[in-house]
């Protein structure tokens, strides 16, 4: 053989094996990203509700006070523990009495009282049990014919939006990638209105990925 062809040889061997580590660096990539990821993301929350919460906590009362170690996540425990007492408590008479009480006050302070309703409205929205606010992912053209973007259906159009439109209007949130968190509020005619098979979680996926990862249809056919 000569040298030319070892040498070719050679080369063909570095660069496979290159490959090869290239591969195994990307799947380990793959692997520890969305863990580490998402264990930093659940830490600095669950730190940051613990650095608040504590702080209220009479020492007293804290049972760090009395430990020779702390104990994570305490903080964030007892902010459940609360909404799910304030909760019980606004669930009754004496508690809705005094909740509108609480709202008649705010109603009355100008700037807070904008803000107050506002945030509240939209919370009430979200949660409640027969809202229609981010549970089915469609598809509009948009910005212009021939264009798409996949949205999410917030509810029907009501009020003076739907009245001065010709057609039965739908609210279509179009969010931006990758944050999701901002977008567009669109008034789309719900005949122009493409639902699609996927979940609201698949389509935020879609979107964050800026399409890199697409809902597998194969799997949902079967």
């Amino acid at each position: 053989m000569s040298k030319n062809k070892i040498k070719k040889a050679q080369t063909v061997v570095k660069r496979s094996f290159l490959a090869r580590l290239r591969g195994y660096l990307i799947a380990g990539v793959l692997v520890i990203a969305p863990i580490t990821i998402t264990a930093w993301l659940t830490i600095t929350i669950v730190n940051f509700v613990d650095n608040r919460v504590e702080k209220l906590i009479p020492p007293s009362y804290n049972p760090e006070t009395y430990l020779p170690f702390s104990l994570p996540g305490l903080g964030f425990v007892i902010a459940i523990i609360f909404l799910i007492l304030v909760g019980m408590l606004t669930a009754n008479f004496m508690g809705r009495f005094f909740l509108r009480i609480g709202e008649r006050v705010l109603d009355r302070l100008p700037v807070v009282r904008s803000l107050y309703g506002a945030t509240k409205q939209i919370f009430e929205t979200v949660f409640a049990n027969q809202s229609e606010a981010f549970r089915e992912v469609v598809m509009v053209e948009y910005p212009r014919k021939g264009m798409w973007v996949i949205g999410f259906l917030t509810g029907r159009t009501k009020g003076e939006v739907q009245k001065k439109t010709a057609s039965d209007t739908v609210n279509i949130f179009v969010p931006t990638t990758p944050n999701p968190t901002s977008g567009f509020l669109l008034f789309v005619p719900k005949k122009d209105v493409q639902k699609m098979d996927m979940s609201v979680e698949e389509g935020i996926k879609l979107v964050v990925s800026a399409g890199i990862v697409t809902p597998d249809m194969a799997k949902k056919k079967k």
